[in-house]
């Protein structure tokens, strides 16, 4: 498949293939076949698991968290198989890039945390699946999704370095970086001690 190698023309295809399955607005779909309601009048109004969470549809939160993560995951998994490491993490940017801010949505899409984590598990399970750990860890101790998906978030880095990835360390930086600034009106409302809990609106 020589347009998908690693030419020029290659690193935009993979960019504009990780950006448009990216962008695929899940939690949006989902809800509307599930009659649940229009997600942007729910909540925070974000088109991840937690604002279909408050829905009060458990089947639907977890469809949706599962399909975000697996569109990352996805998209590395089939980069890496056919050109290699680096354009597996351009494409998972892109992917990352297109969830939050998805053209089918006017650019207002997710905070990109479920589609980070399974970047993370598509690049280095090891490192993935401590940031799976660590957002259980801060969703039990706090109880609210944004805390635990910054902590989850800034974990990545350290991971990164345990296992000595330099590339991935710079990936998880940018993707850090990206989510902190999507949680940006959270990051507000937790130090105002007005977040709401998991679960609740």
């Amino acid at each position: 498949m020589p347009l998908l190698e690693t030419s020029l023309v290659g690193l935009i295809l993979w960019a504009l293939i990780g950006y448009l399955a990216g962008s695929i607005p899940f939690g949006m779909l989902l809800a509307n076949w599930m009659n649940l309601g229009n997600l942007r009048d729910i909540g925070s109004g974000s088109i991840g698991a937690t604002n279909v969470l408050r829905t009060g549809s458990k089947a639907g939160a977890a469809a949706t968290l599962i399909l975000d993560a697996a569109k990352g995951a996805v998209v590395v998994l089939l980069a890496r198989a056919i050109t290699g490491e680096d354009t597996a993490q351009l494409a998972g940017l892109a992917a990352m890039i297109g969830h939050c801010y998805p053209v089918w949505l006017r650019f207002k899409g997710g905070k990109g945390v479920a589609t980070f984590l399974g970047l993370m598990l598509a690049l280095s399970w090891p490192v993935g699946v401590g940031c799976c750990l660590v957002w259980l860890l801060g969703a039990g101790l706090f109880r609210t999704s944004s805390m635990a998906s910054l902590m989850s978030a800034s974990a990545s880095s350290f991971l990164a370095v345990f296992v000595s990835d330099v590339p991935l360390l710079i990936f998880s930086v940018l993707l850090t970086l990206l989510i902190f600034w999507r949680h940006r009106s959270n990051i507000a409302r937790i130090r105002a001690g007005t977040e709401p809990k998991i679960g609740k609106t």
